[in-house]
């Protein structure tokens, strides 16, 4: 069965549920991706991430819902559709690599045009095409257990899409390469998609990953989303409490909410010190006056003085201080409460020096617990 297709949703998936036994893995999930964008899920192991992105592929069925590429349906419950992972058109990258080891790199890429039995002189052209996309062209003919990790996993993306699919999906795909490896692969993969222009679905539980790829991103936890959004909403606008403790690093404070002043915008009690503090702030979606809330301020929106003035609402005590080179990651106790911050080097701080912090209201958000 085949519908319309709208641009803004190339990728369409509605009331998606699976079940393994009793246990509901996703749990009535639904979402759309424009065509050629970079969509991350991201949550912890056992949210569902990796669940969607098989009921996507059509390696798992599913128990509700609906998925559609391109106007095609590939899976509906309601219908009785399911498409074969075979007739899906999808490209995928794992995070084993899973590159046939007796094979050249050539020989890696050139298969799955063969198995589709594309011309030969088609052949030889998209896979010079997609080597030098990879920088994987002088290597062509090396045996692939020859390769580092880092090299494995480019021939892996380049047999992904050198059949041009419709969908290309991630299922963590830089795990198993150490941190300066991942660190570059991250920028070449994003680099790679943007210029290949395929719709992309990468799945990953690091946070670092996923705002530096992605159009957008899922966050995701206990089968559900709890919020979709540009990397830059989601680190800065966090719709409740979890998000804003999985995206970074936040200070958390349990507040109450006593003042609306403008639209989106008001005044939280803090509970946590010795005396209450009133602080202006960015009120999150359905905060209302009197409710409990949660305000979360990132350790780089605090500024510390050793001036009470101008602002220097929060009074406390540096109690850790660490050298990170082009910043200090400091430990401020205020009453029961432990705030992270991150200072200038030249602040000059020390353990156990009297401290005061501003917070910039426009950068400290109170949301739903």
């Amino acid at each position: 069965m085949q519908i319309a297709e709208h641009s803004d949703r190339y990728v369409e998936v509605q009331g998606l549920v699976k079940l393994f036994g009793n246990d509901i893995a996703v749990n009535g999930i639904s979402f759309s991706i424009p065509r050629g964008k970079f969509l991350t899920l991201l949550g912890p192991s056992g949210c569902g991430k990796t669940t969607t992105l098989m009921s996507i592929a059509g390696l798992h069925g599913i128990d509700a819902g609906t998925i559609r590429v391109g106007g095609v349906t590939y899976t509906s419950k309601a219908e009785g559709i399911f498409l074969p992972p075979e007739k899906r058109d999808i490209g995928m990258v794992f995070q084993s690599y899973a590159i046939w080891p007796h094979m050249t790199v050539m020989e890696n890429v050139v298969y799955p045009l063969e198995i589709r039995k594309v011309a030969p002189d088609e052949i030889h052209v998209r896979v010079a095409e997609v080597l030098r996309l990879v920088s994987l062209t002088e290597m062509a003919s090396k045996p692939a257990t020859q390769l580092s990790g880092g090299q494995q996993q480019r021939v892996a993306l380049a047999r992904a899409i050198v059949s041009r699919p419709r969908l290309l999906l991630f299922d963590e795909p830089l795990s198993n390469l150490d941190l300066q490896l991942r660190e570059q692969m991250r920028v070449e993969l994003k680099r790679i998609q943007h210029e290949v222009g395929i719709t992309s679905i990468y799945v990953t539980h690091d946070q670092a990953e996923a705002l530096i790829m992605s159009d957008e991103i899922i966050v995701m936890s206990k089968g559900r989303i709890e919020q979709k959004g540009s990397p830059h909403d989601i680190y800065a606008r966090p719709v409740n409490a979890y998000v804003s403790n999985f995206i970074g690093v936040a200070n958390l404070l349990t507040g109450r909410v006593v003042q609306v002043t403008a639209p989106g915008r008001g005044e939280v009690e803090l509970m946590e010190g010795a005396i209450p503090v009133r602080l202006p702030c960015l009120l999150g979606e359905q905060i209302k006056v009197g409710q409990q809330a949660v305000v979360s301020v990132r350790p780089e929106s605090v500024q510390v003085s050793r001036d009470g003035g101008a602002g220097g609402r929060i009074e406390g005590e540096v109690v850790q201080v660490i050298f990170l080179g082009n910043c200090v990651d400091c430990r401020v106790r205020w009453g029961s409460f432990e705030w992270k911050v991150l200072a200038h080097p030249r602040a000059g701080l020390h353990k156990g020096e009297k401290v005061y912090l501003r917070l910039d209201p426009e950068r400290t958000l109170a949301v739903q617990p």
